[in-house]
């Protein structure tokens, strides 16, 4: 999570906004996941305020599908932007974010 409020620290969910595709020309390919591990996606960005997993069959089972694009890397294609379909990106983003399970820091983060 690049994002401080997409998780709410307080009842330990993760908030829609966190499936939110942002405006175009940014992800154009769909919404950008890690595929290779808890501690691959944190040292990856640049700012983590934590990760989430994702089950790939339970975000199939939302019609959307996720598409590898490099070894570790894929895109979760099919949820649209909210200047195009408010209703449905809401949707979509809120079954995302109750599927969405926060990763214990002590699983990606590295040890003193």
């Amino acid at each position: 999570m690049s994002r401080k409020g997409w998780i709410d620290c307080d009842n330990q969910r993760v908030q829609p906004a966190a499936f939110f595709r942002r405006p175009a020309p940014r992800d154009e390919e769909g919404l950008s996941v890690d595929t290779n591990s808890a501690r691959s996606c944190h040292q990856t960005l640049n700012k983590c305020h934590g990760v989430v997993s994702l089950h790939v069959g339970r975000v199939r089972d939302l019609s959307l599908d996720v598409v590898a694009d490099a070894p570790t890397h894929a895109n979760i294609d099919g949820l649209p932007r909210r200047e195009d379909n408010p209703a449905e990106a809401e949707r979509l983003a809120s079954r995302l974010a109750k599927q969405a399970r926060i990763v214990p820091p002590d699983q990606y983060l590295e040890s003193a």
